[in-house]
């Protein structure tokens, strides 16, 4: 049976994300025999895999292969394929001159090292012929993408994302970004060689910069980066991503006027007037100063569409009542063991299943780790995992994305300058959305000395503000009441922000507030707006009802489920 090397790797990548092995031996099934092999024999481990040599051998069909697996210091914790190390070939004179039709020249083709050659296209379904952009850093390959003549576009399949032509900027104080490898073979062109590209353009939802994760430490000594993307809705939500990431501070921004890109503008205007354009990049708005230029589109958008939709969780009832817009700050009350933590959980699920955020816990009470992992491993799979699942597709799925999208903050002394500190460093990393603070009274600020409480509650809050805004990250704060009081009936009141401990502050300079109150006898869980900042993002007072599905824990909208009288609810 012929297996050719890229199909062999693949099925090795997978084998060894499964075994979560940095280095080692384990065993597998054979790539070459086992899928021949009589039905009930296919899923023995019939070969053993030397992570540490990079050697295979199967003690069934006796053959030998190479393990072309890395691991990258600083990049992500994935095992990624390398393409193979092979002679490229230079374009061919047809190639060239359409390459000349765009204002690009045989030389920056060489400089960029360029080539050509046949490659299977998933989109035709043949091989064709491909124009090949080959992603180096350092001195090693990294990924190919393919193009051919219909404009399809491929990355080599397995392979590590990483910005094209990153050896350019290093040495540089400054750098350009653009959204394709044609601009960077434009500003090549144009004499600015410290150009580099995103792998696959922009998105809407432009959160997730694997990237950029792979590839920060090129980022930590450059003072200028000129943002030089596409003028559409994707282009500028990448935009507004990588200012969140890199600092506002360091970035500048380019436009291309009538033109669509960097090779657009160089075709239009030619060399001097692309290399004048970037020159002309302009820093990001002063910050704490707006000008009405600054907010234009945003009035214009106000202007034609009224109030703009908040982010929602995806839970129906839920979503009636409340909505939210990063930047700010939620604080979540309860009295003990209501489901304050849990509704959280929740959320950030639903803010990551809706919008691809990535949330951070310093989450003190959620503790042993592994235990708060696996609650979210439950939401996210809706349902419990079992011991059967392990190893499974299925398991290596949710776990690849609990490790993907969820962080936990472990310190032996939580304070709130550490852990805003930490998330700083995760929205420049990871590209986090949410930070989840709970609770307040076991996250408090060394700075905070002062026995004033309302004053303490106050410069809290205020930090925490500053923070959301900076980073344009939604923040949870989980704060328990002081003191629980009892009706006449002796049934225990529901607690407001006012019996948080600084009540009054808590409610003034909170965004939003959202009580989370179960109820004995009904077996019910409710979410209680306490306070929405804007009236387009909910309603004061306003109630959803879940029950609580005891295998996935995840909310259920209560009037959809019912829940028998013999099954046990989180706090029984």
């Amino acid at each position: 049976m012929q297996v050719n090397n890229t199909e062999i790797n693949g099925f090795l990548i997978d084998q060894f994300n499964q075994h979560k092995l940095d280095v080692g031996k384990t065993q597998g099934i054979c790539p070459l025999c086992s899928s021949d092999r009589q039905p009930k024999n296919q899923k023995l481990k019939c070969s053993s895999y030397d992570w540490e040599r990079g050697l295979g051998t199967c003690h069934n069909c006796d053959s030998s292969f190479q393990l072309h697996t890395y691991q990258r210091k600083g990049a992500s914790e994935k095992v990624y394929v390398r393409p193979a190390e092979v002679e490229r070939t230079p374009p061919t004179s047809k190639i060239v001159e359409w390459f000349n039709t765009r204002g690009i020249s045989q030389k920056t083709l060489t400089d960029l090292s360029v080539s050509e050659g046949p490659e299977f296209m998933p989109q035709t379904g043949k091989n064709e012929n491909t124009i090949q952009f080959n992603y180096i850093m350092g001195d090693q390959l990294i990924n190919v993408k393919y193009r051919d003549g219909r404009k399809n576009f491929k990355l080599y399949k397995g392979a590590e994302k990483v910005f094209y032509n990153i050896n350019s900027i290093i040495g540089y104080k400054d750098c350009v970004i653009v959204e394709g490898e044609m601009d960077v073979l434009a500003l090549h062109e144009a004499g600015i060689k410290n150009a580099i590209s995103v792998p696959n353009g922009a998105t809407l939802n432009s959160n997730n910069l694997e990237y950029l994760d792979n590839c920060i430490d090129y980022f930590e000594d450059k003072e200028r980066v000129i943002l030089a993307v596409d003028d559409d809705e994707p282009g500028q939500a990448l935009q507004q991503e990588l200012i969140r990431r890199l600092g506002a501070e360091v970035c500048f921004l380019s436009s291309f006027e009538d033109c669509k890109d960097a090779n657009d503008y160089l075709m239009k205007y030619g060399k001097e007037a692309l290399a004048e354009r970037i020159a002309k990049s302009r820093p990001v708005p002063l910050e704490n100063v707006t000008t009405f230029k600054d907010i234009e589109d945003e009035i214009t958008d106000f202007v034609k569409n009224g109030f703009k939709r908040g982010y929602q969780i995806g839970i129906p009832n839920f979503d009636n009542i409340f909505s939210t817009y990063t930047g700010q700050f939620i604080t979540v009350t309860g009295i003990p063991s209501s489901g304050k933590s849990d509704f959280v959980d929740q959320m950030v699920v639903g803010y990551n299943r809706n919008y691809q955020w990535k949330t951070a816990f310093a989450s003190p009470e959620n503790a042993p780790t592994y235990l708060h992992a696996h609650k979210l491993m439950r939401k996210v799979w809706e349902d419990m995992p079992t011991k059967a699942d392990i190893g499974t597709d299925k398991w290596n799925e949710v776990a690849d994305h609990i490790n993907d999208n969820f962080y936990f903050i472990d310190m032996e002394r939580y304070t709130l300058e550490s852990v805003l500190r930490k998330g700083a460093e995760l929205v420049k990393r990871k590209g986090i959305k949410c930070l989840v603070i709970d609770p307040f009274n076991k996250i408090r600020d060394i700075d905070c000395k002062t026995e004033d409480v309302n004053r303490y509650t106050m410069e809290y809050l205020t930090k925490i503000e500053t923070f959301a805004k900076k980073y344009d990250v939604l923040v949870f704060i989980v704060a328990h009441p002081t003191k629980m009081y009892k009706d006449k009936d002796g049934k225990i009141e529901e607690p407001t922000m006012y019996n948080i401990k600084g009540g009054g502050e808590w409610y003034d300079a909170s965004y939003h507030g959202i009580l989370v109150h179960r109820d004995y006898e009904a077996k019910t869980v409710k979410a209680k707006i306490l306070k929405v900042k804007f009236q387009n993002l909910g309603e004061n007072g306003a109630e959803a009802h879940f029950t609580w599905e005891p295998r996935s824990g995840c909310f259920i909208p209560h009037e959809t489920v019912g829940i028998g009288a013999d099954e046990e609810m989180p706090w029984d």
